[in-house]
């Protein structure tokens, strides 16, 4: 069941879900607690950055 609730947090965090949600799907009263516990598995602000610029660049110069 552990395995499961983490699978369930990690593919939250990684589409963009915010932590309060994700604490409030999970039933944890404290966002704080889970995003203690599940902070590993978000992705970095580089990804975001190098993901964000990327899509940018495509959509202004797509072959």
């Amino acid at each position: 069941m552990h395995a499961l609730r983490h699978l369930f947090a990690s593919v939250l965090l990684n589409a963009g879900e915010s932590i309060k949600a994700v604490a409030e799907y999970l039933g944890h009263t404290d966002p704080a607690f889970t995003l203690k516990t599940y902070t590993h598995l978000m992705p970095s602000s580089q990804d975001r950055a190098r993901t964000a610029i990327g899509n940018a660049f495509g959509t202004l110069w797509t072959p």
